[in-house]
């Protein structure tokens, strides 16, 4: 059975990712969770139609299938990894680091956390 995670920051980017994750999926034994986790202090999709935004996650959430979690965290690789664990993942999509500088190290720090637990699926 596959629990497969998406990642997800942008409400707009985010669909290339979700569905990507979703065609990992082979039966309906399989469940996709679809992931949002976002600083404390931010806006909780870096956008300030949040409403607009949760809408079209759930939305997504409702086409696919999938689980859908929105959280905040000032520490989101324990959170990330956090819910690996929780959700007995298998696999987890990311999109390929772009803007954020620091964003490429997380990325391999949290495959390092969940090596051995899930594969870590990088989509460009």
């Amino acid at each position: 059975m596959k629990h497969v995670m998406v990642c997800v920051t942008q409400q707009k980017t985010c669909d290339r990712l979700i569905r990507y994750g979703h065609g990992l999926l082979d039966g309906q034994e399989d469940e996709l969770f679809i992931i949002h986790v976002a600083p404390k202090d931010f806006k909780i999709l870096g956008s300030s139609e949040e409403g607009e935004a949760l809408d079209y996650l759930y939305g997504k959430a409702i086409d696919y299938g999938a689980n859908l979690t929105v959280l905040r965290s000032n520490n989101i690789l324990d959170t990330l990894v956090d819910l690996v664990g929780k959700n007995q993942i298998t696999h987890v999509v990311l999109g390929q680091a772009g803007q954020v500088k620091n964003e490429k190290g997380l990325i391999t720090k949290f495959g390092e956390k969940i090596s051995g637990q899930a594969e870590l699926i990088i989509v460009p």
